[in-house]
């Protein structure tokens, strides 16, 4: 389990828990907290802002509606691919020392 520097993630109950429960964390000084290189999902909110932007909603039920639409049309080829290129992004980070990447 990778550990960020989220307060919810090293909080005093959450630190207990992962102890109690017996759970190894990589430990890091310096996570990037909602770091694009180390969690996918932030490409992928990325890739529907971008999207959303593009169709230029003009009120809640529009922005709604697009958001919708284009997180079903984002693509599960898309998705493996983050996966799949996890290995090269951690190595890029550490390399980095937390800093940023080229990803």
């Amino acid at each position: 389990m990778k550990q960020d520097n989220d307060p919810k993630h090293t909080s005093k109950s959450t630190t207990e828990w992962l102890k109690k429960n017996k759970m190894k964390t990589l430990e890091w000084p310096k996570w990037p907290s909602q770091s694009p290189d180390l969690n996918p999902i932030e490409n992928l909110w990325q890739d529907l802002k971008t999207a959303v932007h593009k169709r230029s909603p003009s009120n809640l039920t529009q922005l709604e509606l697009f958001c919708k639409e284009e997180w079903a049309r984002i693509s599960v080829t898309r998705c493996a691919k983050l996966v799949e290129t996890y290995p090269k992004r951690l190595a890029a980070v550490i390399a980095a020392k937390g800093g940023s990447t080229k990803y």
